[in-house]
């Protein structure tokens, strides 16, 4: 198993409403030329954890930190004009966390990251840094 460090979240930049499956994500990877989809757990908008990417595999979610972290996005965060909001609904926040604290226990060293901490960018639309900070 590689050696975690980090654990990163991220949003889809898709309109709150917009269903996203896992096999959609792995084809827009794809097209961008990756092997499949780069994070590892994807949350959907009633709270459902699905897999991505398996852990013992590095990510393509986080230029410069991929190879010691686990990629976590949520499904949104566009509102209905487009522009980045924190878009998560009750089930998305009760299961991020739920997701989070068991990533924590099983890699304890881990620090949990928005990806806007590592590049010029809105995701995951809420400071996830702070929200996790206790965790």
């Amino acid at each position: 198993m590689r050696k975690i460090l980090e654990i990163i979240v991220h949003c889809t930049a898709t309109f709150a409403d917009q269903r996203v499956t896992v096999a959609d994500i792995a084809r827009w990877h794809k097209q961008r030329g990756w092997k499949t989809i780069g994070y590892h757990y994807v949350v959907d908008q009633d709270g459902n954890v699905f897999p991505g990417r398996p852990l013992e595999q590095a990510g393509a979610h986080c230029l410069d930190h991929n190879k010691n972290s686990i990629g976590v996005v949520y499904c949104g965060g566009l509102n209905a004009e487009g522009k980045p909001a924190d878009t998560r609904t009750d089930a998305q926040k009760a299961a991020l966390l739920g997701l989070l604290t068991d990533l924590k226990q099983r890699f304890p060293e881990a620090v949990i990251h928005g990806h806007r901490d590592f590049a010029k960018k809105a995701c995951p639309c809420f400071d996830a840094t702070s929200e996790y900070a206790a965790l």
